[in-house]
C-alpha cells in the first residue's frame, strides 16, 4: 500500500462493487469510509442463514475469477488466498422444456457429444464458437475496462473496427444462428443474456462473450457461496484502514453546488473529497439527490428508462440430499412466449422457466448433516401493476413446488424444513431497487457504454458510480471492471498516483489453466 494520503473518500453501499473501490482506493493510499444501510456486508451478493442453512442472496455462480484477482494484488495478496474456489464439472445442467438435456463441461470433446446428443448436425459448431468469441472478447475487452465519457469515446478507430465482428444490430440468437441451428442449442448459449435480465432474443449479440467465459475459464463455487466473496473482500479492505460502518443508511448527499462534500446517515455528517455510489443507481438518485441537481438522469428520466426483469426467489432448507447437479436450468417449453410474458405482458407464466441451485452435493458446509440447501430462482416482471404479489405469492410458489419436479427434485414440499421467498415488491421494498428490478438498467443498445449513467458521474461534480447500473454492466466480473474504471478516474482526479491498471495480468488464468483449483463432478 502507498503512503497514506490526506484525501477522504465515502463509499455509499458495501456490496461487491462498492468494496472493490475500497481496497483499490484505499491501496493507492485514500481514507475510505463504507456506509452500508443493511446490517450485513456484500449488498445483493450476501447471504442468508437460518436454523443451520446457508444461502446465498442472489449471485451463485462464479466466473472470470482474473479480474477479482486483480483487485485482491492491489492489496498485497491473491483471490487463492483469500477464497477457496471449487471449479464445477459439469457447469450446470441445461433441461428444455420441448425435450432434451445438456450436462455443459469445459471439455470440449465432451461438450460436443453432449450437444449431439441433442441435435447432431450443431455439434460440430462448438469449437467454431469457442474460436470467434475468443478473438471476439480481446476485441472487447478494451470496452469492458476503460470507461465511456462520450461519443468521443465511441468513435475511435479501434472500436470502429470492431464493429464487423461485434455485430452490434443482431441479438444474441440471431448471432447464434451461424453456427447452431436447433433453438435449444442455440438457448444453450444464450441464457446467460439473464444474467443481464434481457431476453436473447433482444440482447445484443456481443455479449455472446458471457457464455465463452463459462466454457473458457469455468463456473466455480466459492466454498461457503458467494457470499464468502464479498466477506474476503470487507476482510481484505478492513486490513487497509477501510471503515466499514452497518445499519447506517445515507438520508442525503450533502452539496456545495454541484459538487459532492459528504453524507448525512442517521449517526451525522461525513465529509469526503468524493463520494462513490454502491447503491441501486435509480433508487439512489431518487432517495439521496435533489431531482434540480440532475439533468440528465432526473426522476422523470430515469422512470422512462428500460429496466431489466426481476426474479422470484426461494429459499428452501430441505432434509435429505439430491444427486442432481449443482446447478439447474430448466427452459420452458415455449421459451419466447415465457419472455414475452415477462419482458411486455408483466404477466405471471404458468410454465415459467426456472434455476435451481443443490450446492450442498459440491458444499455440504452449508446445511446441517444430512440436509440441503436448495435456491430456486423463477425471471419474473418487475413490479407493474398488472401483477399483486400480495395475491400471487403463495399461489406462484405452488407453481414453482410443483414445476421443480420436471428438474429431477421429486418429494420436495414434505423435506420442507425452512423457507424464505423475496418476490419483486420485496426487492424493491425491502432491498430498495427500483421497481424490484434486480438487474438494473436493460443492458439495451441505447443504454450501454456513454449512454449508461457514466462511471464518473456526469450530472454531479465529485461522484462516482460503480455496480451493474454504470458501465460496463451486470454480473459480478463486470462489477469488478467498474470498480476499477471509477476508482481509477476518482484517484486521477484528486492526483492522487496509483497502480490500477487496465486489466493485463493472466495470473489468474493462468491458475485455472494449470488446474489448480479443486474440480467437482
Amino acid at each position: 500500500m502507498k503512503n497514506k494520503s490526506s484525501k477522504e473518500v465515502i463509499i455509499i453501499g458495501a456490496g461487491p462493487g462498492g468494496l472493490a473501490s475500497a481496497i483499490l482506493l484505499a491501496s493507492a493510499g485514500v481514507k475510505v469510509k463504507i456506509v452500508e444501510r443493511l446490517p450485513i456486508i456484500g449488498g445483493r451478493t450476501s447471504s442468508i442463514e437460518a436454523e443451520g442453512y446457508k444461502f446465498d442472496l442472489g449471485p451463485t455462480f462464479f466466473l472470470y475469477p482474473r479480474v477479482l484477482d486483480e483487485v485482491f494484488q492491489a492489496a498485497g495478496t491473491s483471490l487463492k488466498r483469500e477464497v477457496e474456489l471449487i471449479k464445477l464439472d459439469p457447469q450446470y445442467r441445461i433441461q428444455f422444456g420441448a425435450g432434451g438435456k445438456l450436462d455443459c463441461t469445459p471439455n470440449v470433446a465432451e461438450m460436443e457429444r453432449q450437444i449431439a446428443s441433442v441435435a447432431p448436425r450443431d455439434a460440430g459448431s462448438f469449437r467454431k464458437f469457442l474460436i470467434e468469441n475468443r478473438t471476439k472478447l480481446e476485441l472487447m475487452q478494451p470496452c469492458l475496462e476503460n470507461p465511456f465519457l462520450g461519443w468521443q469515446d465511441i468513435l475511435n478507430v479501434r472500436l470502429l473496427k470492431m464493429l464487423p465482428m461485434l455485430r452490434p444490430h443482431q441479438s444474441v440468437d440471431q448471432y447464434l444462428k451461424r453456427f447452431f441451428s436447433d433453438e435449444r442449442i442455440r438457448l444453450a448459449f444464450s441464457f446467460q443474456s439473464k444474467y443481464l435480465g434481457m431476453s436473447p432474443f433482444r440482447c445484443p449479440s456481443l455479449f455472446s462473450i458471457l457464455s465463452f467465459l463459462e466454457y473458457e475459464y469455468g463456473v466455480f463455487h466459492p466454498v461457503g457461496g458467494c457470499a464468502a466473496v464479498t466477506q474476503a473482500m470487507a476482510r481484505v479492505a478492513e486490513e487497509l484502514g477501510v471503515e466499514i460502518r452497518l445499519n447506517e443508511p445515507v438520508t442525503e448527499m450533502l452539496f456545495a453546488g454541484k459538487r459532492a462534500i459528504g453524507v448525512r446517515t442517521p449517526s451525522g455528517t461525513h465529509r469526503a473529497d468524493s463520494v462513490v455510489v454502491n447503491a441501486d443507481f435509480a433508487r439512489a438518485m431518487e432517495r439521496i439527490v435533489p431531482d434540480h441537481l440532475r439533468r440528465r438522469w432526473t426522476n422523470a428520466k430515469i422512470a422512462r428508462k428500460k429496466f431489466s426483469c426481476s426474479t422470484f426467489m426461494m429459499y428452501l432448507g430441505i432434509e435429505g440430499r439430491f444427486d442432481l447437479p449443482h446447478h439447474t436450468i430448466h427452459i420452458a417449453k415455449n421459451y419466447a412466449q415465457n419472455l414475452d410474458e415477462i419482458e411486455n405482458q408483466h404477466v405471471l407464466s404458468e410454465d415459467p422457466s426456472f434455476y435451481v441451485q443443490n450446492a450442498c452435493v459440491s458444499d455440504p458446509s452449508l446445511a446441517p448433516r444430512d440436509h440441503s440447501t436448495l435456491y430456486l430462482l423463477a425471471p419474473v416482471t418487475h413490479q407493474h401493476p398488472n401483477v399483486d404479489w400480495g395475491k400471487e405469492k403463495k399461489r406462484f410458489r405452488d407453481l414453482l413446488l410443483n414445476k421443480i419436479g420436471q428438474a429431477g427434485y421429486e418429494g420436495v414440499e414434505s423435506r420442507i424444513r425452512y423457507e424464505r421467498i423475496i418476490t419483486p415488491a420485496e426487492w424493491d421494498n425491502t432491498y430498495e431497487i427500483y421497481r424490484g428490478a434486480t438487474f438494473n438498467l436493460a443492458h439495451s443498445l441505447d443504454q450501454m457504454l456513454h449512454l449508461r449513467p457514466q462511471n464518473r458521474f456526469e450530472d454531479l461534480e465529485g461522484v462516482y458510480l460503480v455496480g451493474g447500473g454504470t458501465h460496463p454492466g451486470s454480473g459480478l466480473p463486470v462489477i469488478f471492471e467498474s470498480a476499477r474504471i471509477s476508482s481509477r478516474l476518482l484517484l486521477e482526479d484528486l492526483g492522487v498516483d496509483h497502480q490500477i491498471e487496465v486489466g493485463t495480468s493472466q495470473n489468474a488464468v493462468g491458475t485455472e489453466r494449470a488446474g489448480l483449483y479443486e474440480t467437482v463432478g
